[in-house]
């Protein structure tokens, strides 16, 4: 729009395409799925948070389950026990960490919701990160994506909210 921006902002995210145990069958009780979250977080977090030459603001998560899976099964990565690795690389993180799940194959985009980590009324925060893979996932695959940003969005102007 022909004005600089008041800060340059990084946004970086770590993908991992893991095999969905799961898939192509119903199996009621999904908490290996839990553990295998925090695990990736405890995995990439800390080199994620590296990247941003300034301290995270701002964070988010989502998953693409293949189209052997279900939507619960990443839902079971992301929710239960992924967000205390991501919480602990950012330095704290006070409010809900936005998500997205959904059901694709190969090449699909997701949209990666994302907040303050402090202040979810942090309006000037909330933004989507795009990722897509052009060979996952296959059908007895997710990807799971964790995204952070070192500020919110530029040019902001929303008004209230602000941190």
């Amino acid at each position: 729009m022909g004005k600089p921006a008041a800060q340059p902002i990084t946004r970086a995210v770590a993908i991992a395409v893991i095999g969905n145990p799961f898939a192509g069958r119903f199996v009621e009780d999904l908490s290996p799925l839990f553990a295998q979250g925090a695990e990736l977080g405890e995995l990439l977090m800390k080199d994620l948070v590296a990247l941003l030459p300034m301290a995270a603001t701002s964070y988010g998560k989502a998953a693409i389950v293949g189209v052997n899976g279900e939507m619960e099964h990443g839902a079971a990565l992301l929710h239960p026990q992924l967000g205390k690795p991501m919480r602990a690389a950012v330095g704290g993180g006070e409010a809900i960490i936005c998500s997205n799940v959904k059901i694709g194959g190969p090449g699909t985009s997701i949209d990666v919701p994302m907040a303050h980590k402090d202040n979810i009324w942090a309006f000037d925060y909330l933004d989507t990160i795009t990722v897509t893979l052009a060979d996952a996932p296959r059908p007895d695959e997710v990807v799971v994506v964790m995204a952070i940003a070192d500020g919110g969005r530029a040019h902001a102007r929303v008004g209230k909210g602000r941190v």
